[in-house]
């Protein structure tokens, strides 16, 4: 594949661990700073990183690569779902969203009362409209408290089934890209990307 993209992410952790997944298999051009924000106002991932996709499309006139990433509480009915980023209010703070998050658990002890996954839903478009579409998600549970210094956002108290115990913030990079939702959804999207490009 030869054409490159604009990553519509301004989230400076979010554009490293795409570029880190993809590596050489998407060429990545970086958000231009002039380029504004975009309310994110879509009521499911997928309108989300459309709207996103579609906006530095518009703005650049070259193809564009954009998700949005939900994190999934069985107990709290599936929130904070799509408002996963600004689940404390605005402006978005991780901090906060986490506080909240241990707060509004308080009382469920045990991994099973407190299921939940992280889904991430990744679009390639292009100028015309043509797009292409994948989806990761990775089931786990929350933590008690935060544990770990590596990522970003919820990474302290998601404990993945399948990552040893630990939370995504306790492992490296290259441990938490494969087990994660935006690992598997960026493989997908990349393996989509070199069968067939849209539009051709």
């Amino acid at each position: 594949m030869t054409e490159a993209f604009v990553l519509a992410t301004a989230n400076p952790d979010k554009a490293r661990e795409i570029a880190e997944i993809v590596g050489d298999d998407i060429e990545l051009i970086p958000r231009p700073p002039e380029v504004p924000d975009v309310e994110e106002n879509g009521a499911t991932l997928l309108d989300n990183a459309r709207l996103k996709a579609e906006a530095l499309v518009s703005a650049t006139g070259r193809p564009a690569l954009a998700d949005d990433t939900g994190l999934e509480v069985d107990a709290l009915g599936g929130a904070p779902g799509v408002r996963s980023a600004r689940y404390a209010g605005e402006p978005s703070d991780p901090v906060a969203n986490v506080a909240k998050l241990l707060a509004e658990l308080v009382g469920k002890g045990s991994p099973d009362a407190r299921r939940a996954r992280f889904r991430t839903v990744a679009v390639a478009a292009w100028p015309g409209g043509a797009e292409v579409i994948a989806e990761g998600t990775v089931e786990g549970w929350i933590a008690l408290e935060p544990a770990g210094r590596e990522g970003f956002g919820y990474d302290p108290v998601f404990v993945p089934d399948d990552g040893g115990g630990g939370t995504f913030a306790e492992m490296t990079a290259l441990e938490k890209h494969a087990l994660s939702h935006r690992g598997r959804a960026f493989r997908e999207l990349a393996r989509q990307l070199r069968d067939a490009r849209p539009g051709a």
